[in-house]
């Protein structure tokens, strides 16, 4: 009881209070610049965490990252630019609820369940993270090789349409993720003597160019047709938000349950737990058939999803010091440069400062809502300028940020391309999101394929050694081949003609 007194005495100091606010003011704003990350937030914190001491630079940090993953919701919802990969997975929907004058509604859904995520994330990782970090660590590459074919098995359910479609968009996707040096001969594949091309395709160059750039090249190519229902202003965010909280009370659940267990994961993440989240809430929709036309359910589960995920991510970095994701990765150096060394000790060591990071988890996610109101207000001018207006400043900020990734030209000519590519799918009615899925698992996939295959000796049953490898490998495999199976029980049931 001491240590916790104490906790609440280090947190609510004036000057940790003021940093907690400063960091979300700057968290906001990296996050909703496109090709800025929550990741590069952290990163640009650090220097400046050199003068803190250890609760203020802990709290400036994991209140960066939350405002961040939330933040990049917006230009997402208004202008279709993800501000960071993690809003991604529902950047179509949000978008699509735009075009039908329900902005206020996306962006209040984004914000509003966003931070309940966080908050259930949080109280996960009060409550159990030594036991849910001990399930994490017996996840090897086999185990994650199923996790990553279980994912991909998405790209079915986020396109809406014709899954043959979707299925096209997802090999696009997993080729491009091909290029690079090989795994793990170092041999250059479909680099066509690019020495660029030698490190792989950086994700958000190709992310932006295929969420915006695209949108600016179709309103190049038809600047009179009327883009979407503008609305002219945004009005209460929070209108229906209580109603929808209890008409999505599962979706919402459900979100925030497998966004902290993914989080949980070393190595996945928010960006993955979004993805996968927005899936399962199509997957299991009573109205499956409105996904993709502007319909909130999708939002609700896949933005409590990744914020509950960096909380998740908290959970094995804190006790056993192994990051969660790579913003974790960065916390923990910071960590240990406080003298809060990760690991079983910090509980006993470092109770009290433990403890007010704990309740800096609370007051980020309960802060991003009168922050992110005020975000959501300024934001809203976007609506009434006009597109020949717009687009341009649009273009101008996927350069900037596409620019910013490497401080290379090659990222513009990327997102430029990719650009084109997008443009091309979508006119010819095939998704962009499977691709961007594919790109973001595709590599993931053949890693741990690669290490698994040499754990197990060239042997593919090494894949069903383990009991929890085994398992999620038997339910990938029957979400795979079950509708062939009932097709083919069906016939067989069926009486002769």
């Amino acid at each position: 009881m001491d240590a916790l007194l104490t906790a609440f005495g280090l947190v609510f100091d004036p000057y940790v209070i003021l940093v907690i606010a400063c960091s979300a003011a700057f968290g906001l704003f990296v996050g909703a610049v496109p090709g800025l990350t929550a990741t590069m937030a952290t990163a640009l914190l650090v220097p400046v965490t050199f003068f803190m001491e250890p609760v203020p630079a802990i709290a400036a940090i994991v209140t960066a990252t939350a405002m961040a993953i939330f933040s990049g919701d917006i230009p997402g919802c208004l202008v279709r630019i993800p501000g960071t990969p993690a809003s991604a997975a529902y950047t179509d929907e949000a978008y699509a609820m735009t075009r039908k004058g329900l902005a206020e509604q996306a962006l209040g859904a984004g914000l509003v369940f966003s931070a309940l995520g966080g908050i259930f994330g949080s109280i996960v990782l009060v409550l159990a993270a030594p036991s849910l970090a001990e399930v994490a660590l017996k996840f090897s590459s086999f185990e994650y090789f199923w996790l990553v074919a279980m994912g991909l098995t998405c790209a079915v359910f986020i396109s809406t349409g014709d899954p043959l479609k979707g299925l096209i968009s997802l090999f696009i996707g997993l080729t491009v993720s091909l290029v690079g040096l090989d795994n793990p001969a170092g041999h250059p594949r479909l680099t066509f003597g690019s020495v660029e091309l030698m490190g792989g395709i950086s994700f958000i160059p190709a992310m932006i160019g295929m969420f915006a750039v695209s949108e600016v090249i179709r309103w190049a190519a038809a600047p009179d047709a009327k883009p979407f229902n503008v609305q002219g202003s945004i009005g209460n965010i929070f209108t229906g938000m209580g109603r929808m909280t209890r008409t999505y009370k599962v979706p919402l659940l459900r979100g925030s349950i497998v966004g902290t267990l993914i989080g949980a994961l070393p190595g996945a993440g928010a960006d993955i737990a979004a993805w996968i989240s927005y899936a399962m809430s199509k997957k299991f929709s009573k109205t499956p058939e409105k996904f993709g036309t502007g319909y909130p359910e999708g939002i609700v589960e896949s933005g409590a999803s990744n914020n509950a995920a960096v909380s998740g991510a908290w959970i094995p970095a804190l006790v056993f010091g192994i990051p969660g994701d790579s913003i974790t990765a960065i916390v923990i150096g910071v960590l240990y440069m406080k003298g809060m060394n990760p690991g079983p000790t910090i509980f006993m060591n470092n109770a009290p400062q433990l403890y007010a990071v704990f309740i800096v988890f609370f007051i980020a996610n309960i802060m991003m809502i009168p922050f992110g109101w005020a975000a959501i207000k300024a934001a809203k001018q976007i609506l009434r300028a006009p597109r020949e207006i717009l687009m341009p400043i649009i273009l101008m900020f996927c350069i900037v940020g596409a620019f910013a990734i490497n401080n290379t030209a090659f990222g513009v000519t990327l997102m430029l391309c990719f650009g084109i590519l997008a443009y091309f799918m979508e006119s010819n009615g095939i998704p962009v999101a499977p691709a961007i899925l594919g790109m973001v698992l595709g590599s993931v996939l053949e890693e741990t394929f690669v290490s698994s295959m040499i754990k197990a000796d060239g042997d593919p049953l090494g894949f069903f050694s383990r009991p929890i490898s085994a398992t999620l490998g038997v339910v990938t495999l029957l979400v795979w081949f079950a509708p062939f199976l009932m097709r083919t029980m069906r016939r067989w049931q069926a009486p002769a003609a």
